[in-house]
């Protein structure tokens, strides 16, 4: 269960119902429980998070990239909630269940580019300092440019930033569980 109580979503006004709003036209309508407990305690906030993800969604990447650099620090930060969010998110970029569990293991997918972006990533998230030459080299190689890595950058940082609120908050997850 939640650990910060949020008033109904309905009853937000000001800076609140007006991230409110943004939130249900990306959303389709709803306003996750994130984002909710985000709007309520942060508008500002939740405002620059979802300006970032805009730039993220307009960015070189692949929706498919995304939702592995996603998933992919979400299982190792251990953030229940965003892997749902990105299990269910990467389906609908056609990620495959058989891909998703790889991923959430850092296993081989069969795909050499998706692979090369698991090991850095993986990389950046476990091991300490600038990486070596011969990481940054592997990851070119595999297709990705230096504005890529850019946008990997921003991509790992936000996940860290939701990740981390959900494991203060216990967010209570609404997405299709998984296993």
């Amino acid at each position: 269960m939640s650990r910060i109580v949020i008033p109904a979503v309905a009853n937000a006004t000001g800076d609140t119902a007006a991230v409110y709003a943004r939130v249900r036209k990306i959303a389709g309508g709803s306003v996750p429980n994130l984002f909710a407990a985000l709007g309520h305690l942060a508008p500002a906030t939740l405002n620059a998070a979802l300006d970032a993800e805009s730039a993220l969604a307009a960015s070189s990447l692949s929706k498919q990239d995304l939702e592995t650099i996603k998933l992919l620090v979400s299982e190792q930060t251990g953030c229940d909630y965003c892997v749902a969010a990105h299990v269910m998110l990467g389906k609908m970029t056609g990620l495959t269940p058989e891909a998703l569990g790889q991923i959430r293991a850092s296993q081989p997918t069969g795909d050499v580019k998706r692979d090369a972006l698991i090991r850095f990533v993986r990389t950046l998230q476990t091991t300490r300092g600038t990486i070596a030459e011969s990481e940054l080299a592997a990851i070119r190689v595999a297709g990705y440019s230096d504005k890529q890595l850019a946008e990997i950058s921003l991509a790992i940082a936000m996940t860290i930033f939701t990740n981390t609120f959900n494991r203060i908050n216990d967010t209570d997850v609404d997405f299709p569980s998984v296993e």
